[in-house]
């Protein structure tokens, strides 16, 4: 397989597996926004991450910018504030950190 198809595949897969844990958690905390929900969520933390470390580059600052943007948006997008956006984000790192460690050749948006 071509390596441009593989890379879209498991960005997609990525995608996908991220949107899930997100959706999962946020049901977790009471939220009540559905799917799509989740998979924007996904897609938006993807092009924040990317253009932050785009423009900034890699490294500790970038990571905290990033962050902190999408905590802002998923704040919007849930209709939630600071604290538990907060919370939300922690426990979803916590779980894709454990399912990338089940699904270490998937990489992706989270």
């Amino acid at each position: 397989m071509d390596l441009t198809v593989t890379a879209v595949l498991m960005f997609i897969i990525a995608l996908i597996v991220s949107a899930v844990i997100i959706y999962i958690i946020t049901k977790i905390f009471g939220e009540t926004e559905d799917i799509k929900t989740a998979f924007i969520t996904a897609i938006v933390g993807t092009v924040i991450y990317t253009l932050i470390y785009y423009l900034i580059g890699q490294g500790l600052i970038a990571a905290f910018i990033a962050g902190i943007v999408w905590l802002i948006a998923l704040q919007k997008l849930y209709t939630i504030g600071w604290v538990k956006s907060l919370i939300i984000a922690v426990v979803i790192w916590i779980v894709t950190s454990i399912v990338g460690w089940f699904l270490p050749h998937l990489t992706g948006p989270l």
